[in-house]
């Protein structure tokens, strides 16, 4: 019998772990294939290594470690077959490992993952933000340049073969190794045959702001890694026009200029709002437009923040989480 080894990070998730853990578990039993868990904690302060251990997870502590050596951490110890990634407040659904191994085998992917959704109770602007990036039904899957691990499912061959999570990265260790993987030959596909659940959604204004600036802080690493292109230029250098264009729109209204402010600050505004329409077009709905427009206008400005913020390694320290 195969196995799959599901390696976890985590930090203070005791509300989630044991959902995860469970979830993970009945997938395995449904796709026939033995489970190995493994929860790599980076210093909980909470219940969740002791709920880890309750379902029968390895558990290791390792605290004050980037994200991505978490991840190495717990790959080194797998002996499956198949090595999966999942954050720690992910709910797989039960046939998650039948269709992404199926996938494989039948040659369509290398390296697969599930879409992701909110449950019903989340927020507006957390389901919108996750919703931008779900699919119709209507597209069973898709060819993408790179992947989240909040949930990622490979061979484990070929994760050694590609050497690893940069452990150097404070985030984006995913989207660096997925394009690796994708650079070295690797089909990455996404599914949305089934949807896996997000339950560590952002519960507030404050919450979500904050993981976006932290998730906005590793351009320049991944700018340092991959080499300067367009692709990973195009979101900062967009992001410090806005911040650009808005400081020119204050010095024209203190100048007396309030028509010429007001078209600099529509024009600020565009590109978050072609970012909200290429994102919610294939859902047809005006409603997710608007709320992803100025989600994005936020977004965009807070990536201008953490890209100049990044160059004194402002978030080193925060605790890695799955």
């Amino acid at each position: 019998m195969s196995r799959v080894s599901i390696v976890i990070p985590m930090y203070n998730e005791h509300r989630h772990i044991g959902r995860t853990l469970q979830a993970a578990q009945m997938a395995a039993r449904f796709a026939g294939l033995e489970c190995e868990l493994i929860v790599v904690d980076n210093g909980s302060q909470d219940e969740g290594p002791q709920i880890a251990r309750r379902f029968g997870a390895q558990v290791l502590s390792l605290p004050g470690l980037q994200i991505g050596a978490l991840r190495n951490r717990g790959a080194a110890i797998a002996t499956g077959e198949w090595l999966a990634f999942l954050d720690a407040d992910i709910e797989m659904p039960q046939d998650w490992l039948t269709l992404l191994i199926d996938l494989e085998a039948r040659g369509e992917a290398d390296v697969a993952a599930l879409d992701l959704h909110t449950p019903a109770e989340a927020p507006w602007f957390a389901h919108a933000w996750q919703r931008r990036t779900l699919r119709p039904t209507s597209h069973a899957s898709h060819r993408v340049q790179w992947l989240t691990t909040a949930n990622l499912l490979m061979r484990r061959e070929r994760f050694v073969q590609a050497g690893g999570f940069d452990e150097n990265l404070r985030t984006s260790e995913d989207k660096d190794l997925t394009m690796r993987l994708g650079e070295a030959g690797a089909t990455l596909l996404t599914v949305n045959e089934s949807v896996a659940l997000h339950w560590g959604y952002e519960g507030s204004w404050r919450e979500w702001l904050g993981k976006e600036l932290w998730r906005q802080g590793s351009h320049l690493q991944l700018l340092r890694t991959h080499g300067v292109s367009l692709r990973l230029l195009r979101f900062p250098m967009l992001s410090i026009g806005a911040w650009v264009l808005d400081f020119m729109a204050i010095s024209a209204l203190l100048d007396g200029m309030p028509h010429v402010a007001l078209v600099m600050l529509v024009v600020t505004s565009l590109p978050a709002l072609a970012l909200s329409v290429r994102q919610s077009l294939k859902h047809h709905d005006l409603k997710l437009t608007l709320q992803l427009w100025g989600l994005h206008w936020v977004r965009l400005h807070l990536a201008g923040a953490a890209f100049i913020l990044s160059l004194g390694h402002w978030n080193a320290r925060r605790p890695a989480r799955g």
